[in-house]
This record gives structure tokens, C-alpha cells and sequence, in this order.
């Protein structure tokens, strides 16, 4: 049966504050800004040179790659937790300086690009924002954090499609991605789409279970029963 505009603004508006909160809180949780030395490591930049290079060196130069390389590890390290702790601060001014820095000095770093995308939309500044991630995306192409921060950026504007056909490529990328999973639920659910708004929160909710993610599991549950209790027509 189709819904009149009453009956969708009844169903679709409580969750609207649940929604804009849960996606900014997966945008920029500071777990993301965690890097480690062997993150470096797997950025294809430093891969591909560590490939290339090695195999030329005598036994006293690859010492000194090794050095040099762990450098530069380190000196990548210390950029991006500096921007996390400008971050945790509440100085995204200072956070988006630092990592604008720290593309200077690696240009080629995805990862800066999508944390620089997160900085961005906590300013309010969504183009840019989907610029920097479009660039992280360039530059490494199957990066479902990438796309999903775009589907955020549409999200907070009720750009529903265009969030979803976000999410979804992440989810091509990363089936197993629950905050994806989370956030398509979310846009689906804004749409009226219950069944596969349910569907997909409750796929979330197995994988957030099966890694110990508890904080998240809860989440899941209590925007689940929302959407239930939103679609009891005996609840006010």
C-alpha cells in the first residue's frame, strides 16, 4: 500500500538524527586515524619501490635502504598522528594543515587524501571533501573507505541515491565492510526501502559480533529496533 506524505514523515523522520549521528561518528572515529609502520609498508608506493630497488643492492647498500626506509616510515607516522591529535582536539584547522604537509612530502599517499576527505567534511566543506576522497580513489582505486566517506558526505546533504550508489561500490569492493554495511542500511531506510534496510543491518550485525566489535553490534541492534518500533503502527 502505497504511503502518503503524513505516514512517510512519520516513518522516515526519527531516524533522521540517529542517521546524520552515525555517520559522522564512523567518518571520523579516531581509530581511524591509527598508523602504524607496517600500514606504511602497505602503501603501494613503498611496495613497488622496496621491489625494485632491493634486488641492485649489495648487502651494506640494502642496510642503508632499510634506514633510510624505516625513516620514512616513521616520519609518516608522526604526520598523520599529529593530525590525530589536532583532530581529537576539535582543530580541524590545524589537523587539515598538517595533513596538507604531509601530502607535500608524499603525494602519492591515499590515505592522506582520505583522512584529508574526513578533516574536510568535519568543516562542513563537502565538495572539497569529495575531491580529496575522489583523489584517495585515484590513486588507489578499490579503496571501499573511500567511497564510503563520499556516500557520508551525500548522506549529510539527503542525497540518498547518490549516497547509496556510494556505499554499494565500497560494498563491491569490501563485502564484508560492516560500517558500509551500517550506512546503506541507513540511506535505504530514509528511502522506505525496510526490507533491505533490515537485510542489510542485519549482515552488519553478524560481522560487527564475529570481530568483538561490541560498541558497534549495539549500535546496530538499537537502530534495528527503531526501524521496528517506527513501523508499529500501535506506537506512537
Amino acid at each position: 500500500m502505497k504511503l502518503n506524505n503524513q505516514s512517510k514523515s512519520v516513518f522516515v523522520q526519527p531516524l533522521s538524527y540517529i542517521t546524520l549521528s552515525i555517520i559522522t561518528a564512523i567518518s571520523i572515529s579516531p581509530s581511524v586515524f591509527a598508523v602504524t609502520a607496517q600500514d606504511s609498508l602497505h602503501n603501494p608506493k613503498f611496495a613497488a619501490d622496496k621491489l625494485t630497488t632491493q634486488p641492485k643492492f649489495n648487502s651494506q647498500e640494502l642496510k642503508i635502504a632499510q634506514v633510510q626506509e624505516d625513516t620514512i616510515v616513521r616520519e609518516r607516522s608522526q604526520f598523520i598522528q599529529q593530525a590525530n591529535n589536532l583532530l581529537s582536539q576539535g582543530d580541524f584547522t590545524g589537523a587539515e594543515e598538517s595533513l596538507r604537509k604531509f601530502l607535500k612530502r608524499f603525494p602519492d599517499d591515499a590515505f592522506g587524501y582520505y583522512q584529508l576527505g574526513n578533516v574536510l567534511f568535519r568543516q562542513n566543506r563537502s565538495d572539497e571533501a569529495i575531491t580529496a576522497y575522489q583523489e584517495a580513489i585515484r590513486l588507489k582505486p578499490k579503496y571501499a573507505l573511500a567511497y564510503n566517506g563520499i556516500g557520508i558526505v551525500h548522506a549529510s546533504q539527503a542525497h540518498w541515491d547518490d549516497a547509496i550508489s556510494q556505499y554499494r561500490k565500497a560494498l563491491e569492493i569490501n563485502p564484508t565492510y560492516g560500517d558500509g554495511l551500517t550506512n546503506l542500511a541507513l540511506a535505504l531506510w530514509q528511502i522506505n526501502k525496510k526490507d533491505e534496510a533490515i537485510a542489510s543491518l542485519t549482515k552488519a550485525l553478524d560481522i560487527f559480533k564475529s570481530q568483538n566489535r561490541t560498541e558497534k553490534a549495539y549500535q546496530v541492534e538499537q537502530i534495528l529496533q527503531k526501524i521496528k518500533d517506527s513501523d508499529n503502527p500501535g506506537l506512537s
